[in-house]
């Protein structure tokens, strides 16, 4: 069955309420289980990878003498050793090796794997072997991959929409300038890992850090030359994924795989954090060159706009990830005419792949960006600049990929934060306060969000779920999705739990695996309760129509006087609790499983055309943040935050504040602190929490306000009418960083747009001060 034109009816006795994380008490107790606490088969053997420490070169020569011989040495895995394909390239372009051939194409590339009885034996046995490299030039920024021709790892996108031409020619001012925007490495608590475990035949077992497990198994499949029903993936839960384990898991996996099929041992990978940072894929960086055209009131008129992006050596997501860059390209703004380009560029570094928000924060950031050089321009609030440019709701409603905005509630979001937040006057005393202080400087910002919700890879908006109820009451509940902390779970237990009318004790949810539902999608694009919820809703309502049958068959009524209250059914005048219902439903041999299926509708994507309706709907936000910065080292503070985002009607009110927070926490991280270095030799540097800086506990602003628009309601019959809530609350924290160029702009009367680059640490709040004192002498 699949139908998804009616939303599920959901009385609020058990969704819509508060309730904790399934693991919570777990997680506190330090008892969760992951990967890495599971006991060991007898004979568990470790891998570990060897990786290249030149950033593009031929490789001349292999000694493997001395790890041969070390202790506990088992063997070494090479492409010699794989059976099928030397490949786990996730768009399927055959251009991610597991193991280089002949080539290295980045520093910390993969050549080959040490397999050792323990896991320490492996690691210091594969820093044993001689490598000989013969150098080839490198690239590992934007402007030098572009200077250098601008190879691309995939096909680029344009969106075009309106006459470019004639909106410059209607302008009555014009900026053009570029940007900067880092990007992130996922930090997530548990790194990498897998275990594999070789069963009969062909078989094998694959546990899998992994948002994605049925990639992992395809992925797993090809490598070892098998079918798909030879992989089994199980995951249970991941200690953090953030989009870095939707692709980053398959090699960990296929070297797991490949070691236990060839030894028939199970075998477990797990690298050291800087080998996993080195070696994996992190948020794309980009430089955005822009020309926009608009009016003396600050409206825009046209946007001729280049997103170039840090793809790697590889194609990985990048197309796709550069794509969303370019759906976001508008935010919450209506452009009469726009042309946006992306270049996922070819560099010597690691492949970059998704991360939370998949390029849609870096196309908002820029949009911010202009708004903020039009609101200096003209000596206005950029506020004032970001509501007169506001998508309408009837009218000037058509996004640059041709979607209409027909959702639209960012006026209403705006105007209530605005006013609870005490903006306005706030923002007096901000510009009372840097009057009178020379040294300290205080900077507010108001932001919105306009964020899409659904893959735009079409064919990923599906999922299945497997529903069983045994005899005694009890539910089992199997579905696509994987949990990595963000409460998927709970979510889904709750909605069957709702089906039934029964105690969310009652369900039981099981690990996800591809032996029970098949064919699934990653648990990505703030999608998994969107559409697991459904497939699991939909299995619900089958079971629920055959005991709905069997009620009044056994009670003598008709079906529609069966009537489904909590605990049970009214059948006619008796009530029936559920216990004794499924009792004797079992007993005249009623089907009591059913496996549910959603497919997400109306959305389609032309790509050749840059055309369609690729997203289902938009979730919407807003934040007010409020910083100090102290203009002669370049340190600042958060001081305070407030947060109004629209959830449409919250399936669990704490699960979905947490993620606000986390998710503003993790985007004022990657806007401010977090900063990838690449050295001269073409060397990450930032590869561990002594050069790479995550937000602590002490940088949570003091004052953090977060409500839910708790009047809204998705006008799409999504499960419960809720709207998704994992990605869009990480881009309110671009509030943050407009809030530090506003003090950085103080120190120059505000008379100079101040153009901080991102991220924007201490170091550059400070060049930004004194190129804008430079600036305002001159």
């Amino acid at each position: 069955m699949n139908k998804h034109t009616t939303a599920p009816t959901i009385p609020r006795s058990k969704l819509y309420e508060s309730a904790r994380h399934d693991s919570a008490p777990k997680h506190v107790a330090g008892i969760a289980e992951y990967i890495d606490d599971m006991v060991e088969p007898e004979g568990t053997m470790h891998a570990y990878l060897a990786l290249s420490k030149c950033p593009h070169g031929e490789i001349v020569s292999i000694d493997f003498e001395a790890a041969r011989t070390a202790p506990g040495v088992i063997g070494i895995l090479t492409a010699d050793d794989i059976p099928g394909e030397n490949d786990v390239s996730p768009s399927h372009k055959h251009d991610e090796p597991i193991f280089a051939i002949g080539k290295v194409e980045f520093w910390g590339q993969p050549i080959f794997a040490v397999v050792a009885e323990t896991r320490e034996a492996a690691r210091r046995a594969a820093h044993l072997v001689k490598v000989e490299y013969k150098p080839l030039p490198f690239l590992t920024n934007i402007r030098d991959a572009q200077a250098a021709g601008g190879k691309l790892v995939t096909e680029p996108l344009t969106l075009l929409r309106g006459d470019l031409a004639e909106g410059f020619a209607k302008s009555s001012r014009r900026v053009k300038g570029s940007m900067e925007v880092g990007g992130q490495d996922h930090f997530y608590l548990e790194g990498q890992i897998a275990l594999a475990v070789p069963g009969e035949d062909e078989d094998v077992t694959v546990h899998s850090s992994t948002q994605h497990p049925s990639e992992v198994q395809l992925m797993v499949a090809a490598v070892l030359a098998v079918p798909l029903h030879s992989v089994t993936v199980n995951v249970r839960r991941m200690g953090g994924g953030f989009g870095g384990k939707e692709t980053q898991g398959n090699l960990f996996a296929a070297v797991a795989a490949v070691a236990a099929k060839k030894w028939n041992r199970a075998c477990k990978i797990r690298p050291d954090r800087d080998d996993d940072m080195v070696a994996t894929g992190k948020r794309h960086d980009f430089v955005v060159d822009y020309d926009v055209g608009y009016d003396d009131d600050g409206k825009i008129l046209a946007v001729d706009a280049v997103y170039a992006a840090r793809a790697g050596f590889s194609s990985d997501l990048s197309g796709p990830v550069t794509d969303r860059a370019l759906f976001h390209c508008d935010n919450t703004y209506w452009y009469p005419a726009v042309r946006a380009r992306s270049e996922p560029l070819y560099t010597n570094t690691v492949s970059n792949t998704a991360f939370r928000g998949f390029g849609g924060p870096q196309g908002i950031v820029a949009a911010e960006r202009w708004i903020e050089d039009i609101a200096y321009d003209l000596g206005r609030d950029p506020l004032e600049i970001r509501k007169a440019n506001f998508y309408g709701t009837d009218s000037n409603n058509i996004t640059p990929y041709h979607q209409p905005v027909t959702d639209n509630v960012i006026h209403r979001i705006v105007d209530e934060l605005e006013v609870s937040a005490d903006y306005q006057a706030r923002r007096q005393a901000v510009l009372a306060y840097n009057a009178g202080s020379p040294i300290l400087k205080k900077g507010i910002a108001l932001t919105p969000v306009k964020f899409g919700i659904s893959f735009t890879a079409t064919w990923y908006n599906q999922a299945g779920a497997l529903v069983h109820v045994y005899k005694d009451g009890s539910i089992h509940l199997s579905h696509g999705g994987t949990e990595m902390g963000q409460g998927l779970y709970v979510k889904i237990a709750a909605v069957v739990a709702d089906c039934f009318g029964v105690g969310l004790e009652r369900v039981k949810i099981m690990a996800t695996t591809t032996g029970k539902v098949p064919n699934t999608s990653a648990t990505a694009a703030s999608s998994g309760t969107d559409l697991n919820g459904m497939a699991a809703f939909d299995a619900c309502k089958q079971i629920k129509a055959r005991l709905t049958t069997h009620a009044a068959k056994i009670y003598q009524c008709a079906e529609e006087a069966v009537i489904w209250v909590p605990g049970g059914v009214d059948a006619g005048a008796e009530f029936v609790a559920f216990d004794a219902l499924v009792a004797s439903a079992y007993l005249n041999r009623v089907q009591l499983s059913a496996a549910g299926f959603y497919t997400t509708p109306k959305i389609h994507w032309d790509r050749a055309t840059g055309r369609g309706h690729p997203f289902y709907y938009f979730a919407y936000g807003a934040s007010v943040s409020e910083v100090t910065i102290d203009t002669l080292t370049g340190e600042y503070q958060v001081d305070r935050v407030d947060i109004l985002h629209d959830v449409g009607r919250s399936l669990n009110p704490a699960i979905d504040i947490g993620q606000v927070e986390g998710g503003f926490i993790q985007g004022m991280g990657w806007l401010t602190t977090e900063e990838l270095v690449w050295d001269a030799k073409g060397e990450q540097r930032t590869h561990a929490p002594s050069t790479y800086k995550i937000p602590l506990a002490s940088d949570v602003p003091p004052i953090f306000n977060i409500k839910l628009a708790e009047w809204s309601i998705n006008t799409e019959p999504t499960i419960g009418r809720s709207k998704a809530v994992g990605e869009p609350p990480f881009v309110l924290a671009m509030s943050v960083l407009e809030a530090l160029a506003m003090a950085v702009a103080s120190v120059a009367d505000y008379k100079i747009a101040p153009r901080l680059d991102a991220p924007a640490t201490p170091e550059r709040v400070l060049m930004g001060c004194e190129r804008l004192k430079k600036q305002a002498r001159a």
